[in-house]
């Protein structure tokens, strides 16, 4: 049996769903001043299902989006308290470790505007060096293409701490980025510890697995449980009221499709956006019933 790392689930739509506050390109930052300790409880509720990874609420908090917002000013403080509260939650569970969230640039899903790659690293660079000393990895999530994928990783490099890349991949084609690139193009890239796919479609995992696998490297999967990505959120400045949840991504089921990955080789296990405490609480059972540790 297997060695598993557990990750957490979702946290934007978590804090949406329990503050009940309109999405803005922001919100899951601006919760942070808005309802202080909520990101600490719902890390807190994902150690209790099971995770044995928080990860920081820091996906968003970047430049370039925080200068958008207006608040560039704040970017020292907010990340600050994201790390605090990530702390306080794996302090209190008494074990864990935390990653560090780094999110697209631009836009999530959009590859198209992501900056050229000496701007891209210039930008990655400097939250890579203000997260690293607080975490026990980096994560890159949801990059969209190869170019993103070589920026992420140049920025990363040197930070003294393991840095894991997660790709999002075509809904319906996961041996695709949302690029149209091939999967297979980011098992070849170095400096990366760890490859994962991330928000994407569950049916979509499987592939992007099999296509990550021959780089000999820690392989992993953590869906969303949208509907597919559509049109109309390809949008500037796009929020998540123009996505749905789907209805039948129950924690059961869920846990079905992340046992398929663990079965592919998958040993990197999570949950994405409107995945939360339910889902790794199942995908958690499911693991120690087939004999995997979770790790």
């Amino acid at each position: 049996m297997a060695k598993i790392t557990l990750l957490d689930g979702g946290m934007g739509q978590e804090l949406l769903h329990r503050t009940g506050d309109t999405p803005t390109p922001l919100w899951a930052t601006q919760v942070m001043v808005d309802h202080p300790g909520l990101v600490q409880e719902i890390h807190a509720d994902y150690f209790a299902a099971g995770a044995t990874i928080a990860t920081t609420n820091t996906y968003a908090l970047l430049r370039d989006r925080l200068v958008k917002a207006g608040i560039a000013d704040q970017e020292g403080a907010l990340r600050a308290t994201a790390l605090a509260e990530a702390k306080a939650a794996r302090d209190a569970h008494g074990s864990g470790r935390i990653a560090g969230a780094i999110g697209p640039l631009g836009a999530s899903y959009q590859p198209d505007i992501f900056p050229d790659h000496a701007t891209g690293v210039a930008e990655y660079a400097p939250v890579v060096a203000a997260l690293a000393p607080h975490v026990d990895l980096i994560l890159f999530e949801t990059v969209a293409s190869v170019a993103h994928a070589k920026a992420a990783l140049e920025a990363a490099q040197g930070c003294g701490k393991p840095v894991w890349l997660a790709v999002t991949v075509d809904d319906e084609d996961g041996s695709l980025l949302r690029s149209g690139e091939p999967v297979s193009e980011i098992a070849k890239l170095s400096g990366a510890d760890a490859l994962l796919a991330n928000c994407s479609a569950p049916e979509a995992m499987a592939a992007a697995i099999d296509e990550l696998l021959p780089s000999g490297l820690p392989v992993g999967a953590f869906a969303n449980a949208f509907t597919q990505i559509t049109k109309e959120f390809l949008t500037d400045s796009p929020t998540v009221d123009a996505l749905h949840p789907r209805d039948d991504i129950t924690p059961e089921r869920y846990a079905d499709f992340a046992m398929d990955w663990v079965n592919r080789g998958a040993t990197i296990i999570g949950g994405c956006c409107e995945t939360g405490p339910a889902h790794i609480a199942a995908v958690a059972e499911r693991l120690r019933a087939a004999g995997h540790e979770i790790v």
